[in-house]
This record gives structure tokens, sequence and C-alpha cells, in this order.
């Protein structure tokens, strides 16, 4: 019971240690999460000869599993960026649905298609468009697209393939990844939609203020000074220590888009998509993709095994058939210059991804390792406490402390992987209760929040509304919207 106890005890110490050193020390988090793993490994039973190893063996398992998953996804992203991809879907969904409903449908498609698209860069291409059509919403325009915005692309960072933190969960818990896609896709839609719901009903009763939470701007939104400072912190929800160097190219990119009236929006339209391919043939790669991974869950699920099925429905085949058909259009359409660029642009925006991810698993290996899941079976099991509720609440206790989606959601995946069969579930449903958690309370700490703030034009009493608040509210939707749900398994 007394080494027990130690192992207990020396989890936690770990785990401060690498929150006060992201926090407090703005140490960045792959460098804290391997000295957390570092320190595990020596003060448990794995001693001075297998620490190492077990850290090393860990970061190249979750490499192996999702290492090309992420870099692939991350480049198809970064060629539909450059193809302006995005700024033609916003407005397609404004001429379908309308301004009442672009609040549901621009958040629904970025958290479900444009997964593949960096965070930070994503934000920034397509806020002056939210912003734009904000205008034509209403009063309370500004305050319903930036909390789409925000719910939309959180909730699709962690539940949604190919995001980033719904690829580590599914590597650190062995889920498979079409499953991962299928019951994310399933819980997403209705936790997007439940949740701007809820926010918009609330600032239709005088939660939003606009002469506190708004701010008037002139030209491109961009930081004070000041928010500049305090948005070089640790972990946004792409896990960065700060603006990236893409949110900041991406920014200058989409200068004076965000100030431009209707008529002008209509004329780059009109320009954009001058020689363009119709808007659907972007986008037949990367859907093709997510079709082909569903569709080898599906025959998985029904026990039929086919060869060549298998073959092209594996994660990483389907990706590598949506990069090069992805490729091949941008090549077409813009010339093999910009494509390259646009791979290389990929290639600097996964690297810090990939390798968070990794130490993640680093993590999960020196935990596992060190017998914590050993000892907490004898302490939990689905009969005895609510198993999700305690996976959300470790993620979300992770989340308030760190400050990051993506780190938070890792952190406790690795914690709570050893001790997946006590607690007596699925390990699909506990990495989708890991990322439910992982959203609550985006503060700021957070890019996401800074870079909101800013190109949205809030206050930051506005932001903590539209953003803090507003996904707040969707990881409480999601982990209630899970619970029923975990009866079908």
């Amino acid at each position: 019971m007394t080494s027990d106890v130690g192992v207990l005890i020396n989890t936690a110490v770990a785990i401060l240690a690498i929150v006060v050193l992201i926090v407090r020390f703005r140490v960045n988090p792959v460098i804290s999460l391997v000295v957390g793993s570092l320190y595990l490994g020596l003060v448990s039973k794995l001693g001075l000869d297998k620490t190492v190893e077990t850290i090393t063996t860990g970061f190249g398992d979750i490499m192996a599993e999702v290492g090309l998953l992420i870099a692939f996804g991350v480049l198809m992203g970064s060629i539909l960026q450059e193809l302006g991809a995005i700024e033609r879907l916003v407005r397609h969904l404004l001429e379908l649905f309308g301004p009442k409903r672009l609040p549901y449908s621009m958040a629904l498609t970025i958290a479900t298609l444009l997964q593949s698209i960096y965070l930070d860069v994503l934000l920034v291409i397509s806020a002056p468009l939210a912003r734009s059509a904000a205008r034509r919403i209403g009063p309370l325009g500004n305050a319903r697209m930036a909390t789409a915005l925000a719910i939309g692309l959180e909730c699709g960072i962690v539940l949604m393939v190919p995001g980033v933190g719904a690829l580590a969960l599914s590597a650190l818990l062995h889920v498979p990844l079409g499953k991962m896609l299928i019951w994310g896709l399933v819980l997403i839609i209705p936790t997007v939609v439940i949740a701007i719901a809820i926010m918009t009903f609330l600032f239709r009763r005088g939660f939003w203020k606009p002469d506190v939470d708004e701010q008037v701007l002139t030209g491109e939104p961009v930081a004070d000074e000041q928010d500049e400072k305090q948005a070089v912190t640790v972990g946004g929800s792409g896990a960065s220590t700060g603006r990236t160097d893409a949110g900041a190219e991406a920014s200058r990119r989409t200068a004076g888009a965000g100030s431009a009236d209707g008529a002008g929006d209509a004329a780059d339209a009109d320009r954009s998509e001058t020689g363009q391919p119709p808007l659907l043939v972007l986008f037949v790669p990367l859907l093709a993709a997510l079709l082909l991974i569903g569709f080898g869950a599906i025959a998985e699920a029904a026990d039929w095994e086919n060869k060549v099925v298998s073959l092209i429905s594996d994660p990483v085949v389907a990706l590598l058939v949506g990069l090069v058909g992805t490729c091949l259009i941008g090549r077409s359409v813009m010339g093999q210059p910009r494509v390259e660029k646009a791979i290389a642009r990929g290639f600097k925006e996964s690297g810090q991804i990939l390798i968070l991810t990794a130490v993640g698993g680093s993590l999960a290996a020196v935990v596992a390792a060190g017998g914590l899941g050993d000892i907490l079976r004898g302490y939990f099991s689905a009969n005895t406490v609510a198993p999700l509720l305690l996976v959300w609440a470790m993620a979300a206790a992770l989340h308030v402390a760190v400050g990051s989606v993506t780190i938070s959601a890792i952190t406790a995946a690795g914690i709570l992987a050893p001790i997946a069969p006590a607690l007596g579930l699925d390990p699909v449903l506990i990495a989708l209760a890991a990322g439910s958690g992982s959203l609550f309370a985006v503060h700021v700490t957070s890019n996401t929040f800074w870079l909101l703030q800013a190109l949205m034009g809030q206050t930051t009493r506005g932001t903590l509304k539209s953003c803090t608040v507003g996904v707040s509210v969707a990881s409480v939707v999601a982990i209630v919207l899970l619970m029923p749900l975990s009866l079908l398994f």
C-alpha cells in the first residue's frame, strides 16, 4: 500500500510540475512533458535503466501511429488555404443558408470538414469573412459569429478526425481512426448546434452588450501591443507558445478583408473565382479520404473482410489519396510553384504538432509502465463512479491549469490510457470524454482567445463571453450528450 501511495503522489507531482513549467516559467510544452516524464520514470520502478527507453519507445509508437496522418492532413489544409478554398466556401455558405443560419452552417463546416487546416491559419482566414457576414445578421451578428467560430474551431480539434487532438487521442487510447471519425461526427454535430442555440438564447436575453463587448475597428483588426504581449503565452489550441508565424502570415495575407463592405466582398468573390474550378472539386480529395476511412470502419463493424477495402480504407492510404488529389488539383489551378510553397509552409506548421503529440505518447508510456493503471484498477470501476464524468473532469481541470485544448487532451489521455480497462468503457468513449473536457474554459492563456478578440473586434470582456463561455457550454453539452450515447456500447 505504501508503494501504491508513492506512485500516486509521484504521478501527481509530475503532472503538477508539467503545469507549473508551462504556466509559471513559460517552458515550451514539449520540453515540459519530457521533463515530467523523465521525473516520473526515475522515481518509479522504471529507475535509471528503463526510463529513457520507455520515453523514446512511447514517442516512437505514437509517431508510427499518427505521424503520417497529421503530416498529410496539415499538408492538404495548407494547399486548400493557398487555393483560397476557405474564403469561397464561406461565401457559398452565406448564399446557400442566408445570414441568419450562417453561424450554424459555418461552425459545422469548420468543425467537420476543415480540421486539416492549421487552427490559427483557419481563424485568421475565416474571421474577416465572419465579421463581414455579421453585419448582415443584425445587432447580435458579431457575438453570434465569434461564438460560432470559437465553438467550431475548438470542438473540431479534439472531436473530429483529422483534428490533431482527435488523432492524438485516438492513438493514445488505441481507438481505430474510422471509429473515432464516425462517433466523433455523431457527437460533434448536435454539440455544435445546441451550444450555438444556447448562446444565441443568452445573447438575446441581454447577455451580450455591444457598447462594452465590442470595439470599433479601422482597417485590419490586429491586436494592440499589450494584447500581443498577452498572446505570447503558452499553449494556444494548437499548442503553440504564442501567435504562430503561420497565423501572422495569414493575417498579413488577409489584411483589409475585414473592412470591405458587401459590394467589395462581392467584387472580390467574382475576381477570386474567375477561372477557378467548382468549389466542390477543390474539396473532393479531402471528402474522399474521410469517406474511405468511414467506410473502413463500417466494414470492420460489419465483419466484412476484403483486402482491397482494408488497403484503401486504411487511414494512411486514404489521407495519402486525399493529399495526392489535392496536389493535382492545386497544380492545375495555380501551378506547381505555389503548391510547393504551400507544402513547405505545411511542413513548418506540422513540426511542433507532431512532436507534441509524440511526447504525449512518452508520458502515457511512462505512466503505464510506472504501475498507475494497476493501482487505479482497484479504486475505479463503472459501478462505483461515473467514469465518463471522471474523464471529463480530469481533462477540464488540466485545461483550466494549462490553457491549451490540445495539451490537456493529450495529457489526460496519457494518464487515462493505462486505466481504461478499469473504467469498463469503450476507448472511443474515453477519447471523446477527454476531448470534451479539454474544451472547458478556453481563457486568456489560449492563443485562440487573443486572435479571436483581435480579428472579431471584441473587448476582453466580450471575448470571455463569446469564446470562454461559448466553448465551455459546448464542453458541457458534449458530455451530457455522450453519457446516454454510451448506452449504445
